[in-house]
């Protein structure tokens, strides 16, 4: 007897009952997986991309804009500061690196930062070819920018305004790739670096044009910056330099990890929010195969006991009703990891609109994977031993004797 295609028949025989079954727990698998996936995609940015980042020194407004913006590069900043008044702050003692970031631009979706080559001790980030910027217009490519563009030494491209692709905002001077750095699984492979002269040059106020040949070496007190990025020497200028620099200047200084691990605890009330969701569509799920598969098992016990009849054994029974389960599981979880995939990436393309921004998704790990199959496999094996548990004590001489 092949039980295997009995039960593929059985399935094929109840359609509403076997779409129901396969949606119900394919959803639920989509919630666990796109939830774990971007759990793990926040987690992995503020693990890795603060490298040595200590504080962060911006124009005045929100602590977290200013960290997300000027260290995981994913909000608009929150202003400008004086490039003077902050190289005076980077000489205190306490202070071990200070590196200015300048940015505005993008290229395709990623953002070109004006910077000095000290930028890549933070992420100890290595050239893989070409050198580092010599002069204005240079550029050097994180690694994913060079993958995702096909860029290599020697192309050119022309930035446009903002942070996101466009097509309106489009300037004219051209930057030459002269560099592409080793990868580094952190922010930096996303960026595209230059020098701050570059993001002046490019994106200067207008009453300025006129002087864009002196490279604004004789008005060097009206140049801007971004941020100023800091590492300390020793912990104790956590505790004092913050305070000094929001207190006593118009610039506030922010402690990045500080910030993020807050927002970690606010978003991670929503994951696990979501989580439960799932799990109570997954245990609705687990009761809805469950259903089906009893349903079956009473609806069909004279066929069931005159199979016993013909010589079939009760595994022989509980297997053919073991394989629907099983492959309604299967199924499911294949619909439920393409709906995790399908539906994280519409919504950061169709509603984010922003090419970096995908590119912060992190692949799910194969432990992740494999944990929520396992989960699913359990729930379904659960549902067939009691579905089948009328077979077990299934009287065929009863059944038999009764159907008319």
């Amino acid at each position: 007897m092949n039980t295997w295609k009995i039960g593929i028949q059985n399935l094929k025989f109840k359609p509403l009952y076997t779409f129901l079954s396969v949606f119900i727990l394919s959803l639920s698998i989509a919630l666990l997986l796109g939830v774990q996936q971007l759990k793990m995609s926040f987690q992995y940015q503020m693990d890795n991309n603060l490298g040595e980042i200590d504080m962060v020194i911006g124009a005045k407004g929100s602590p977290l804009q200013l960290v997300l913006a000027s260290v995981l590069h994913l909000d608009n900043p929150t202003g400008n500061i004086l490039y003077k008044e902050a190289k005076e702050i980077g000489k205190n003692p306490m202070i071990k690196l200070a590196v200015p970031i300048s940015y505005g631009d993008n290229f395709k979706g990623y953002r070109i930062v004006g910077t000095t080559q000290e930028f890549t001790a933070f992420y100890k980030a290595e050239l893989q070819r070409g050198h580092f910027v010599k002069k204005t217009m240079e550029v050097v490519l994180g690694n994913l920018v060079s993958k995702k563009l096909n860029l290599n030494i020697g192309d050119t491209f022309l930035s446009s305004h903002g942070f996101v692709e466009n097509d309106i905002n489009i300037h004219h001077e051209e930057f030459t790739v002269v560099g592409i750095l080793k990868p580094t699984q952190k922010v930096i492979d996303r960026l595209i670096l230059t020098n701050l002269e570059s993001v002046w040059d490019v994106h200067h106020h207008e009453e300025e044009e006129d002087h864009v040949t002196h490279h604004h070496k004789n008005e060097e007190h009206t140049k801007e910056i971004t941020s100023l990025l800091l590492n300390f020497r020793n912990p104790s200028a956590l505790l004092t330099l913050p305070r000094k620099i929001n207190k006593q200047t118009n610039m506030q200084a922010v402690l990045p990890k500080y910030e993020l691990d807050k927002l970690y605890e606010y978003t991670g009330v929503g994951f696990e929010t979501i989580s439960w969701i799932a799990y109570l569509i997954l245990i609705i799920s687990g009761m809805t195969i469950f259903i089906s598969l009893y349903k079956m098992t009473k609806e069909r016990a004279f066929d069931l006991a005159l199979l016993r009849t013909y010589g079939a054994s009760n595994f022989q029974l509980i297997k053919m009703v073991a394989y629907e389960g099983l492959t309604i599981g299967f199924f499911a979880f294949i619909v439920g990891f393409l709906l995790a995939k399908t539906g994280l990436y519409i919504m950061f393309t169709r509603f984010v609109k922003n090419r970096y921004l995908l590119s912060t998704l992190q692949e799910l790990s194969y432990n992740d994977v494999l944990q929520t199959g396992s989960l699913i496999f359990v729930l379904v094996i659960s549902s067939i031993l009691l579905a089948t548990y009328p077979i077990v004590k299934m009287n065929i001489s009863t059944i038999l004797s009764n159907e008319k």
